[in-house]
């Protein structure tokens, strides 16, 4: 893929090879890093539905909105516990993305 910059002499033109192994590892490490950064956040919030579920099979409390409020608490308390970790996690990746990025173009 050729990027023209403007200029019609040859040193301005940018070539960009970007080899299918290279695009599969970036997209791999893009879902992983997804995955890693959402699995608290859903975690605390399966586990506090499953009680607030346990809790009413138990009680005979079938109120609907008795399941929201534990869970969106559970989320935040998960988000507030986890931010430093994820935001570690995210700008780390981000930090690789931009040193690498030299790599990316030839």
């Amino acid at each position: 893929m050729v990027f023209d910059c403007g200029f019609h002499s040859k040193e301005f033109w940018v070539i960009i090879k970007m080899s299918p192994e290279l695009v599969t590892g970036f997209i791999f490490e893009a879902l992983k890093i997804t995955i890693l950064l959402g699995a608290p956040v859903l975690i605390f919030g399966l586990v506090a539905g499953l009680l607030v579920s346990v809790f009413q099979a138990v009680t005979q409390i079938h109120e609907m909105t008795l399941t929201f409020i534990p869970k969106i608490l559970a989320v935040v308390i998960a988000i507030v516990i986890f931010f430093p970790w994820m935001l570690k996690i995210i700008t780390t990746f981000t930090q690789n993305v931009f040193v690498n990025m030299l790599t990316y173009i030839h």
